[in-house]
């Protein structure tokens, strides 16, 4: 009998080990599905408010740094971007292939058609045609008073190219500095607001710090942009510079040839 019961003992005792051993797994499940719940949940709600979208968060972060100066800074925005898609849009209208329309008008003259080579002028857009059309005019002038006008017209063309670049600068300009003067004035309205509690808390500072910062980060992103746009401009209009010089040249060389030859 006392052998019996020391052989049920030990069985007994494994039984409660194993019965704790599968408690304890289940436990650790039970934690780690809840650990990955929660996860997921944060993952979720990550997403979410990721697609809350982007307009949301600049929302906040304007009505957080001054209405006021940030309109300025964002009016500054609208305002620039108008005039360089002006630009963009002028540029890229007058963009054509010159060495095509100079095959052309060259075959004209070969032909000593030069009211042909007018006429194709005057139906292509852009300032090469133009300054074409301005030599081909002078034509029975010397070569020397052609390249003259050639050289004044096309000092018009550039000019014409470049109207408006500078209120883009303006406003490039304007939009940092619309910034740094709210970042001064938030400023300034922080120390107002220590001086009033009486105390350097470091919730008012930063609260105070942050509004005013808001401003100025708003500012230089608007120059950004507006810079990005104002050298691609410019490189359109350098782009259309090179092809009137070049047209120009061609354009003489053209005429000189057309003279040889009668």
């Amino acid at each position: 009998m006392i052998g019996l019961l020391i052989g049920i003992q030990p069985s007994m005792a494994q039984m409660k080990q194993s019965k704790d051993s599968t408690e304890l797994v289940v436990n650790d499940t039970l934690v780690a599905d809840s650990a990955m719940a929660l996860i997921d949940a944060d993952l979720e709600g990550g997403d979410t408010a990721e697609g809350g979208g982007l307009h949301k968060l600049l929302k906040s972060k304007f009505i957080e740094g001054s209405a006021g100066f940030m309109s300025l800074v964002a009016l500054a925005l609208v305002i620039g971007l108008a005039f360089c898609i002006e630009r963009l849009i002028y540029l890229t209208l007058s963009e054509i292939d010159a060495k095509r329309l100079m095959q052309d008008i060259d075959a004209k003259l070969t032909e000593g058609d030069v009211e042909g080579a007018k006429d194709l002028c005057r139906q292509t857009r852009g300032p090469v045609a133009s300054i074409c059309y301005q030599g081909l005019l002078h034509i029975k002038e010397p070569l020397e008073q052609i390249d003259r006008q050639l050289t004044n017209y096309g000092s018009v063309q550039i000019a014409n190219m470049e109207k408006g670049c500078s209120w883009i600068k303006l406003f490039i300009a304007v939009a940092p500095s619309l910034g740094f003067l709210g970042t001064v004035i938030g400023m300034v309205m922080a120390f107002d607001q220590i001086q009033t509690a009486g105390d350097i808390s470091p919730t008012i500072v930063a609260s105070g710090m942050k509004v005013a910062l808001i401003t100025t980060i708003f500012g230089i992103i608007v120059a950004l942009i507006l810079q990005l746009f104002y050298n691609y401009i410019l490189s359109k209009i350098e782009h259309l510079t090179s092809q009137m010089e070049e047209s120009a040249i061609t354009l003489m060389d053209s005429i000189s040839k057309m003279r040889n030859e009668e």
